[in-house]
């Protein structure tokens, strides 16, 4: 009967563990959202849809560049975001982006020239202007995480952003061949 003991101990030991003891159970809930879910999630859609948002929104046609940086991406995304307080910071965010490589990035923000953000300053602080083919001007600005060419065309004002680590020393020339695109 002594020999018993142990056993019967661990066995009570484990009755009791399964009784009051944590168990972990998965929650489906708990999964970090798909690449494409984090996206939605952040109120990003098609780019075409975005860009039928903001037109129909302003009343007005969004030319899209034809040329992008010849880097790759898997993605590309869009969102009208509407100021309801101020109506002056609406605009459209276009997001191209590669699932494998995370620093290809490429984004354009767009909002009407009316509510245009001023970035003359820029100038000051190793900024650059460039002219355009149809004799606009525009200005080149290196950020903490990308650099930037902005612009208006069509009554908009563009600000293309590609992501520091991807860049080189060609980024404003590829940045202006980019906005000549734009018809």
């Amino acid at each position: 009967m002594n020999k018993n003991i142990p056993l019967l101990l661990v066995l009570f030991s484990i009755f009791i563990y399964g009784l009051y003891g944590e168990t972990v159970n998965a929650n489906p809930n708990d999964t970090p959202p798909s690449f494409e879910e984090g996206f939605t999630e952040a109120g990003y859609k098609s780019v075409k849809a975005a860009v039928k948002e903001f037109e129909n929104h302003f009343k007005c046609d969004v030319k899209l560049p034809k040329m992008l940086p010849s880097i790759s991406f898997t993605h590309k995304f869009g969102k009208f975001v509407e100021d309801k307080n101020y109506n002056m910071n609406n605009s459209l965010e276009i997001r191209f982006v590669n699932k494998d490589i995370r620093e290809n990035i490429f984004k354009m923000d767009i909002r009407p020239s009316k509510n245009k953000l001023n970035f003359k300053d820029k100038l000051n602080f190793n900024g650059k202007e460039y002219t355009l083919q149809d004799g606009s001007k525009g200005i080149y600005f290196e950020d903490q995480l990308f650099n930037f060419f902005v612009f208006e065309k069509n009554n908009l004002q563009y600000l293309l952003g590609i992501y520091n680590k991807v860049t080189h020393t060609e980024t404003p020339d590829i940045l202006v061949r980019i906005a000549n695109s734009i018809d």
